[in-house]
């Protein structure tokens, strides 16, 4: 691999977030849970705010970056910058941007945040009402096809049919990512376990997903802070070094209309070979992965685009057994992820990979030495992050 990379060259030294609510919950603005997740973050740090000079973020985040830097009392903001698309594939693609800021000398200390509001601003899972209509939803909306469960549930519909797959993965992921969430004070659903018999009996959102295999609806915001690896050394926290990030996109995955030539796909078929290249490992070296949860079956599509099994294996691999810690095959979403801990359009999930490298997980996977993220699969464009201590 080249060595023009950002392998080992920065570090995540800060994360922070605010209490996660339920949707409509916050009582502070959205901007006030942005700043305030970003203070905690250079709290954890041991770095004064004032120290961030860059700023990234992703999916439109409204929170815009001069007036973040205005209420902190930044002296300079040397970076600022967006992830295109408006889903949750900008999660490890922000961190990405970050490094790649500090590894070209556009600044030294970035924080990469997400905040939402759902009660403030409107719920993502609904369709907004609109007295006209065009362009590529014109072919899909009037139809009764307007939802992002829809759109990911016909996707995993075609892989179930194509690999003679049941409901049992699907099942096991949510059952998973709730057993979790069980050990995690922070999560919306601690506290409440799930069962198989309460996933079967669960209604239907839209098939082949139940309620449990759709995410969460929350109010926060999360932050991550990242400098050079020399600097993080210095630094309170022990760091997660940052070995490898990708993103972007496959073939026409863009195309209008539900006219993707390779339908069933997660988006990571290209992304995933040149994530491991860059670090330099392959998929039997993760210990711990944390994989984006907007519903279910494109955990399952990710895990497979991954290198982790082949389709074909996917009902021997995805099982309960296999992605619970600590003695599972591939832990995933130890914190209880989009599913059961919050839904901060993925962010969460990069700060528990991170937690994992310091050994201060609640799920904590033994001698974890490679973290995975996994943002936002079955949109477009999607990213990748690997960590190690």
């Amino acid at each position: 691999m080249s060595e023009f990379t950002i392998k080992d060259k920065t570090a995540i030294a800060g994360l922070g977030e605010t209490q996660y609510y339920k949707r409509g919950a916050a009582p502070v603005s959205e901007f006030r849970l942005a700043l305030e997740a970003i203070q905690r973050a250079a709290d954890d740090a041991g770095i004064p705010v004032t120290a961030i000079d860059g700023i990234a973020s992703y999916s439109n985040d409204r929170n815009d970056s001069v007036r973040v830097a205005t209420a902190l009392g930044l002296p300079e903001l040397r970076f600022t910058n967006m992830f295109w698309g408006g889903g949750g594939g900008g999660g490890s693609g922000a961190i990405g941007n970050a490094a790649a800021a500090i590894v070209a000398g556009f600044a030294t200390t970035v924080v990469v945040y997400r905040a939402l509001a759902q009660g403030q601003f409107g719920r993502f899972g609904a369709t907004p009402p609109m007295r006209t209509i065009s362009g590529p939803i014109a072919y899909t909306w009037p139809y009764g096809m307007s939802t992002p469960a829809q759109w990911i549930a016909l996707r995993t519909r075609r892989f179930m049919h194509d690999h003679h797959i049941t409901q049992d993965p699907l099942a096991a992921i949510a059952m998973a990512c709730y057993h979790h969430a069980q050990s995690n004070p922070r999560a919306i659903m601690y506290g409440r376990p799930l069962t198989r018999q309460a996933y079967d009996e669960s209604r239907w959102i839209v098939e082949p997903f139940h309620l449990y295999d759709c995410c969460l609806e929350n109010d926060g915001a999360a932050a991550v802070i990242l400098t050079s690896a020399e600097r993080a050394r210095d630094l309170k926290q022990k760091p997660a070094y940052v070995m490898a990030s990708a993103q972007g996109s496959d073939f026409r995955q863009g195309a209008a209309a539900e006219n993707g030539p390779d339908y069933a796909t997660s988006n990571f078929k290209t992304l995933a070979p040149r994530l491991y290249a860059m670090a330099g490992i392959e998929p039997k070296d993760v210990d711990v992965a944390q994989v984006y949860e907007n519903f279910t079956g494109a955990v399952m599509t990710s895990i497979v685009e991954h290198g982790f099994c082949h389709p074909d294996e996917v009902m021997d691999f995805c099982t309960f057994e296999n992605l619970t810690a600590t003695n599972g095959k591939l832990p995933i979403n130890t914190s209880g992820g989009n599913l059961a801990e919050c839904y901060m359009h993925g962010l969460e999930l990069i700060i528990e990979a991170a937690r994992q490298i310091r050994g201060t997980s609640t799920c904590q996977v033994k001698d974890a030495e490679i973290s995975m993220v996994v943002s936002g699969p079955m949109v477009a464009p999607v990213s990748d992050l690997i960590l190690r201590r």
